[in-house]
């Protein structure tokens, strides 16, 4: 980001100029109009140039493990130092945490003791995709082609006909990791599951949509040329490749975590450029947020956390998952570094009593394709801001918490709206129940996408970026 843009992003925030996000018929009324409506030119400039930081990024940063990597990277070049047991805990420090290399938790630590509570973000950096199944090449018709499961709901048929990029590690029983990205250079083959023509799948046309393809038909080619020097057959050929290249077996892929995701590079939509379509925004958009607000905080009042965590598209499961005890392990062992033998069991249970959370992951927004999905005086839209996620049913954040995040998000000038599904015709879920569980204050936002738990995504640039804004705000906050 350019010095004058940050410089004007800060002052926006801290309220040293005035804002001209904030509409005052909505803060009040909710008679509110589109964000990109009083942008002036040079934030709409700024707001534009944060859209390319961030394609940038989640270009590289498709699966949970390519992410961790990227954001290792980026947090090291903004003086952040690995956790260790000698590591200060001074007001200012900036410190981070890898859990086996699919979390990673971005930390600033603030003016006030730990036990005070700290003001976390928390997101989650795993999308829908395909993964190999354990043992998954094999020969069909001459081709070689990868079994494959798919991680997070999706809808099949839409992951045929789509370049797709092979990424993630191979662990060797000899203790070596090998890191495998095939399909995101220009130069790079990719892979692909091919759909049967319309001149002979005549007969398929009269099944449903959702029976048209099945989840065992998600298999790509990876390979038609018949191992010819060994006087071996296609998948003999791709061994040969695998070995050669990669220095692993057919057994190696027993113990990999591979994915395949789409190969396309994020790219702007639309004749104004005011939207992005892109892989895996759900939800590496909020990650990529509150790791960028976090980096940009010097000290602030209570210890502030970016915490991204894997495996929320299939319930937060597992040691890397926001069901895991990682967390809780993690404030425990901040503390007891800063308490040294004064720790006790109730001054952690208090410092989780005290801790603010914010819960962000996007959801759907009003789709031009079929609005009447949506209840519309409930529902977000592209362009309109953060949107303040209430569910019902009991899954809400309580009302005070939810006047505090107003408050917050009004005095800092951030517009926001409110997201409530239409009742009994859809649902979903983020990682923020885990941590409400843990007697810590928890609510849940976000901004709005089209197509989300596609191959392409379509966020706002403004959202994005008021979303960045309201991530500053919250742990910038004063008491």
């Amino acid at each position: 980001m350019k010095l004058e843009h940050l410089t004007i992003l800060l002052l926006l925030v801290f309220n040293l100029i005035p804002i001209s996000f904030a509409q005052d018929d909505c803060v009040d009324a909710l008679d509110c109009e589109s964000s990109w409506v009083t942008l002036t030119e040079v934030e709409q400039e700024a707001v534009f140039e944060f859209a390319e930081e961030y394609k940038a990024f989640i270009h590289l940063a498709r699966t949970e493990l390519s992410f961790v990597r990227e954001a290792i990277a980026f947090a090291e070049e903004n003086g952040f130092e690995p956790l260790t047991t000698t590591s200060s805990l001074r007001p200012g420090s900036r410190i981070y945490e890898v859990n086996r290399d699919r979390t990673i938790s971005l930390m600033v630590i603030g003016e006030e003791p730990l036990q005070n509570g700290f003001h976390v973000i928390g997101s989650h950096i795993d999308s829908p995709r395909l993964d190999l199944k354990g043992r998954p090449l094999y020969e069909d018709s001459e081709f070689a082609l990868f079994q494959t499961n798919y991680h997070g709901g999706l809808k099949y048929h839409q992951w045929t006909n789509l370049p797709l990029a092979l990424m993630g590690r191979v662990d060797k029983k000899d203790g070596t990791v090998v890191n495998v990205t095939i399909g995101l250079d220009a130069d790079d083959p990719i892979f692909m599951i091919p759909e049967l023509s319309p001149h002979v799948d005549r007969s398929r046309n009269s099944q449903t949509l959702g029976n048209f393809i099945e989840p065992e038909d998600l298999d790509p080619v990876v390979g038609h040329i018949p191992d010819t020097i060994n006087d071996g057959d296609v998948v003999d050929q791709v061994l040969a490749y695998l070995g050669a290249e990669y220095g692993i077996t057919r057994a190696d892929l027993v113990s990999a975590e591979l994915a395949l995701v789409p190969a396309g590079a994020p790219r702007d939509m639309g004749f104004d450029r005011g939207l992005i379509a892109a892989y895996g925004q759900d939800d590496r958009l909020a990650a990529y947020i509150s790791m960028r607000a976090v980096a940009e905080i010097a000290t602030p009042q209570k210890t502030t956390m970016a915490f991204l965590v894997d495996n929320e598209e299939v319930g937060n499961r597992n040691n890397t998952g926001a069901r895991s005890d990682h967390f809780a392990d993690l404030l425990s062992r901040l503390l007891y570094a800063e308490l040294g033998n004064d720790y006790r069991e109730p001054l952690f249970r208090s410092a989780l009593r005290n801790t603010r959370f914010i819960s962000i992951d996007v959801n759907p927004g009003i789709n031009p394709m079929n609005p009447g999905e949506w209840e519309t005086g409930n529902a977000p839209k592209l362009g309109y801001g953060v949107n303040l996620k209430l569910y019902g049913q009991g899954n809400n954040a309580n009302s005070e918490f939810v006047a505090w995040t107003r408050a917050l998000l009004d005095d800092s000038g951030v517009p926001w709206q409110t997201a409530t599904y239409r009742v009994g015709s859809a649902g979903g879920g983020t990682i923020g129940g885990e941590f409400s569980r843990q007697n810590i204050e928890v609510i849940d936002f976000g901004v709005p996408l089209l197509s989300i738990h596609t191959p392409f995504a379509v966020s706002s640039k403004i959202d994005v970026y008021n979303l960045y804004r309201a991530a500053l705000a919250f742990y910038g906050f004063q008491e």
